[in-house]
């Protein structure tokens, strides 16, 4: 049986991509399966994004759609996005990354061989430029073989679905600040939606730059998930092991400090097997890597800890305010 080519829309939010925006629509104008329209909802960008983005895409080789609404956060971008699409598949990106050739061509393959298929969650890999980014790339981007289909995620830098999966789901809840993909990908799972996973339909995402970003984008996150009531056992485990730690030190046990310390190495081993991927360079930069690692993940716990801890704040203050 011939395999059915759907009619498929790209959306994307953006906000301030200047830097990267000519790679993003490089990496969509180099794709084997184009899109068969691109739309746009930019947030209010203050750095010439959506000006870069009308002159890139003058001589498009499919209908190009840019709206800027001041002050729209990432879900109403993607939601008003979505009610302008014109097909019936929609996939989703992000501004300032860079799609593989063949991302869109496999992320929609599932739904082509399967009519029955209703979504299609794709990968990433980092963007990393120097020694601070691969580390990070090292603390927070998982390998391929570390992926576990029936409990994946996915990030909505990299997914595809049939419309009538954003119609059921409600869409991206505008509530949330972050975490809004997180979200939406609990809602289809509860309904029980029909999926694929398209681990080799990849966006490459850029790292974060220096600490201060990062700290701020994964309390954020966490702050997400306190809102939203995300993940409560992983954040219970959290400040579990790091309250028992606290109790070891101010109670000088050594043995418990020791048992720990395994746990810790056995934790942060996982992450270890990221640095000869991830990190480049010679065994020096290497072996500071390794150091690195580990320090690298308390400081982003720290961040999840402060987030979470903020989230739930908000979210006694605003119950029962929220849709």
């Amino acid at each position: 049986m011939a395999r059915e080519r759907l009619r498929v829309s790209l959306v994307a939010t953006l906000y301030n991509e200047a830097k990267g925006l000519k790679a993003w629509w490089e990496s969509i104008l180099s794709q084997t399966r184009r899109p068969d329209e691109l739309v746009v909802v930019d947030g209010g960008s203050r750095d010439g994004t959506p000006e870069i983005l009308a002159e890139l895409s003058a001589s498009a080789p499919f209908p190009v759609s840019v709206e800027v609404v001041e002050g729209c956060g990432i879900a109403a971008g993607r939601n008003r996005a979505i009610e302008k699409v014109s097909h019936p598949v929609i996939a989703v990106t992000d501004g300032g990354c860079v799609l593989h050739p063949e991302w869109l061509e496999r992320l929609l393959r599932p739904m082509e061989e399967d009519p029955d298929i209703a979504l299609v969650a794709g990968f990433y890999r980092p963007l990393a430029e120097g020694f601070f980014q691969e580390v990070v790339a090292c603390a927070t981007i998982p390998l391929p073989e570390e992926l576990d289909e029936e409990s994946f995620m996915p990030s909505s830098r990299s997914i595809a679905f049939r419309r009538k999966v954003w119609e059921m789901v409600g869409g991206y809840p505008e509530w949330l600040e972050t975490g809004e993909d997180m979200y939406f990908n609990f809602r289809w799972k509860e309904l029980a939606i029909r999926h694929a996973v398209a681990s080799d339909a990849v966006v490459f995402w850029p790292m974060r730059e220096d600490a201060r970003s990062l700290f701020r984008q994964y309390f954020r996150y966490a702050r997400g998930d306190g809102v939203a009531g995300m993940y409560p056992r992983r954040h219970l485990l959290r400040f579990s092991a790091y309250g028992c730690l606290s109790s070891a030190l101010l109670r000088r046990k050594k043995m418990e400090l020791a048992l720990l310390a395994a746990a810790g190495c056995a934790y942060a081993s996982r992450f270890w097997r990221r640095v000869p991927v991830y990190v480049t360079g010679g065994p020096a930069t290497r072996a500071m890597a390794y150091a690195v690692v580990p320090a690298l993940l308390f400081y982003i716990d720290l961040a999840k800890m402060a987030g979470y801890l903020d989230g739930l704040r908000r979210r006694i203050w605003t119950r029962g305010r929220r849709p």
